[in-house]
């Protein structure tokens, strides 16, 4: 086994002492199960209410998916004009860091009452979670591109079109893969805040729910599904990654 598989196996590790300390800390303490249940409880719940449970996650995977595209397309569009307009990151710049100043859970209602209960609203919440860290990591990325390549292609004779679609994007690549996996994690989130606010099915309306109930084996199985959501869109981001920057890994090595 090498390094690299053992330092693997660290969080897993940490994740199974931590899980047992829980179970251990609730039967000594004698905490009664409403309150804080133990992993073992959350299992058994969530594998109860498997049946309950599915169409909920698929409508929150799909919204989550749907979202995700919208702001990273949104995104990357917002980087691409601010980079090759002059003048434009300067002027819109401050704005798109005031978009991230006002909280979502205040911003949301106000999409509800001006676009309804549909899709569109949920939409623009993921969107508006999602576009910013693609958008500072894509400008970002731009602004990292070799200073002699680009003097390089300038003398060759290239256009500002050919700098940017075989230069800057391709060195801007690792840094536009930080910033979808920042937005993949924050996808599920939106999406779950979304639901709150109204919604049929959904991870956030089951939370909901099981909270109004008083079950709280079910919101804590609520908040494991939405970790491991999370966890997967950022595996695929980390696998889409290695698909695509190969030059990188290979440098690495």
């Amino acid at each position: 086994m090498n390094r690299k598989q053992i330092i693997g196996w660290q969080p897993i590790l940490v994740i199974l002492l931590f899980l047992i300390f829980w179970q251990l800390s609730i039967k000594f303490f004698k905490i009664e199960d409403w309150l804080l249940p133990g992993p073992i409880a959350i299992l058994n719940e969530g594998i109860q209410s498997y049946d309950s449970l599915v169409p909920h996650v698929l409508s929150t995977v799909q919204l989550t998916i749907s979202g995700f595209l919208v702001g990273t397309f949104l995104g990357l569009m917002i980087a691409i004009v601010l980079h090759l307009i002059p003048g434009f990151k300067e002027a819109f710049y401050p704005l798109l860091i005031l978009s991230q100043n006002v909280p979502i859970i205040v911003l949301a209602p106000l999409l509800i009452i001006w676009f309804g209960f549909g899709v569109l609203p949920k939409l623009m919440i993921i969107s508006l979670v999602c576009f910013f860290p693609v958008t500072v990591s894509a400008l970002d990325g731009f602004r990292q591109t070799p200073t002699e390549l680009i003097n390089y292609m300038k003398m060759a004779g290239a256009t500002k079109s050919q700098l940017f679609w075989k230069i800057e994007c391709p060195y801007s690549l690792p840094s536009i893969f930080s910033g979808l996996k920042i937005s993949a994690t924050y996808s599920v989130m939106g999406a779950v805040i979304s639901e709150w606010l109204g919604a049929k099915t959904g991870i956030g309306v089951f939370m909901t729910l099981a909270s109004s109930s008083f079950r709280t084996d079910r919101v804590f199985v609520s908040i494991f599904i939405i970790m491991l959501l999370s966890m997967f869109f950022f595996g695929l981001i980390v696998l889409l990654e290695r698909m695509t920057v190969k030059w990188k890994s290979k440098g690495v090595k």
